[in-house]
């Protein structure tokens, strides 16, 4: 049986919110099966849990956002994506993420902090079936811009990979690679994907700062880049480290859909809002999905068979 997994010990880490610039302190501790990713805001009284759930986003504007209503206003945990990615990445399906304020800490602005931490704590097999979601049909969404398309697509695949292709109009993106495909079964998340930053434009760091967002960002927890060139001193962490940044993030965004994904996801352009109106135009749409779980390990597909080989070498 390929089984459901959580932690095996609680592990704390603490740091900077990218945008609110609020210290904010983490404790990430082990959950049933069946329990899925839950935030917390122990910092509330009494305590707020937010299920890490697509239909729970409610901003995504440089991020990915859960809100909740409740009698203590509106509750927030941003910038979830960078942790989505990591448990994906790692095949975490349970687990309670403890913070005392409305962000989680940016780290490095790579998902591989996260790996670190959920590695150290060590990683505990569940004895229940991990459940799938197997794209049936496609399911597309699209967003018109000035400059073209923006869209992201499902199709049927019995694996997991992601097809992504950026544009951007700055000299140092046009020199690096704009499009990447990455495909569970073939790559290593930790090596190949873990290790890209979140990037942003010197030229647009007062109007975030008047917004609100980037309160916390800097050269230690990102790639800035001004019109010409990329700022920090030690370079880049891969020669196309920014589409496979926008993978890392799509990896998370998608996660929020409860459940690791048997599909092809192809994308060009797209972004947190994007990512989550394909997972909830997915939930719209029940034929165009089910879920498989894998009892017998013998009648596991091939791609799925050698992505969980992959995954215990990461």
């Amino acid at each position: 049986m390929l089984k459901q997994r959580t932690l095996k010990t609680l592990i704390r880490a603490s740091g900077v919110g990218l945008h609110s610039g609020v210290k904010v302190n983490m404790a990430m501790r082990p959950a049933a099966p069946n329990t899925g990713i839950v935030f917390r805001r122990v910092d509330l009284d009494p305590v707020v849990d937010l299920r890490a759930t697509a239909l729970a986003v409610g901003d995504t504007r440089m991020c990915s956002c859960l809100e909740q209503q409740s009698a203590q206003g509106n509750i927030r945990v941003g910038t979830i994506e960078h942790l989505m990615s990591a448990f994906a990445g790692l095949g975490i399906d349970n687990a309670f993420v403890d913070l005392d304020a409305a962000e989680l800490p940016i780290l490095d602005g790579s998902a591989s902090p996260f790996v670190f931490l959920i590695q150290s704590a060590g990683i505990e097999e569940q004895p229940v079936a991990k459940r799938f979601i197997r794209i049936k049909r496609s399911i597309e969404v699209r967003e018109a811009d000035r400059a073209g398309d923006k869209w992201a697509r499902f199709e049927p695949y019995e694996g997991f990979k992601l097809t992504f292709s950026i544009i951007f109009n700055h000299p140092a993106i046009d020199r690096t690679g704009q499009e990447v495909s990455f495909d569970f079964a073939e790559h290593s998340y930790t090596r190949e994907v873990a290790r890209a930053r979140t990037f942003g434009f010197m030229q647009e760091v007062e109007w975030l700062r008047e917004n609100g967002l980037a309160q916390g960002g800097g050269l230690d927890n990102a790639v800035v880049l001004d019109e010409y060139r990329v700022l920090n001193s030690d370079g880049l962490r891969y020669a196309d480290e920014f589409v496979k940044h926008k993978v890392l993030d799509a990896i998370g965004d998608l996660y929020l859909l409860g459940h690791p994904l048997l599909a092809s996801f192809t994308a060009h352009k797209s972004g947190h809002a994007l990512n989550n109106a394909l997972a909830r135009e997915l939930l719209a749409n029940p034929d165009a999905w089910e879920y498989v779980s894998f009892e017998d390990q013998a009648q596991m597909p091939h791609a799925v068979a050698r992505w969980m080989a992959q995954r215990a070498f990461q």
